[in-house]
């Protein structure tokens, strides 16, 4: 098995582990699973093909660059931002570019949110389950003037940031994060 080859292997139990349906773009289904990682996803002309494109709720919102276990991680974030830039419009997405982007070698793994005011890579333990990210992606505002706008600012008490909203949210759940508080 070549060192590629076992890093995804070594991804795909990570994400299966996290709660994600991983398949191959001739046998996605985006709407399989609450989160659903296609393999080796073509992108726009001149962008590639991201390892891993996820779906959440049956939308786009982040990519995986996979590199072989030993790999530097720190300075592959410009080629996974950019494959977060290359989502055809044609397909479902949360926000453009992409605002999630990871880069593992199965064993080593960087996050950025692109959420955050900063953006910037981290690294994190393993990878977030899909419900966590639609919890993030429902606090994006929506377009001026619309309905949904109105409904996501009452979901932000006076003066608290979204980032605050979302964690709130996300820790008023024991379930939510499977820990207890």
């Amino acid at each position: 098995m070549t060192p590629e080859l076992k890093a995804r292997v070594s991804i795909d139990a990570l994400l299966v582990a996290a709660g994600w349906h991983v398949c191959n773009v001739s046998d996605a289904n985006i709407h399989a699973s609450v989160g659903v990682a296609i393999r080796e996803f073509p992108l726009n002309s001149g962008f590639g093909f991201a390892d891993y494109l996820l779906y959440v709720n049956g939308k786009a919102c982040g990519v995986i660059e996979a590199k072989k276990e030993g790999a530097t991680l720190t300075g592959v974030e410009l080629q996974s931002g950019r494959y977060a830039q290359g989502l055809p419009t044609t397909l479902p997405a949360w926000r453009r570019p992409l605002p999630f982007v990871w880069e593992s070698t199965g064993i080593e793994t960087h996050f950025t949110n692109g959420l955050d005011p900063e953006p910037r890579a981290r690294s994190v333990f393993a990878f977030f389950r899909p419900e966590l990210l639609v919890q993030w992606l429902t606090y994006l505002p929506a377009p001026v003037g619309s309905t949904t706008e109105q409904e996501t600012a009452g979901n932000l008490q006076h003066g608290q940031s979204l980032r605050q909203a979302t964690l709130a949210k996300a820790f008023s759940s024991k379930s939510n994060l499977g820990v207890s508080l």
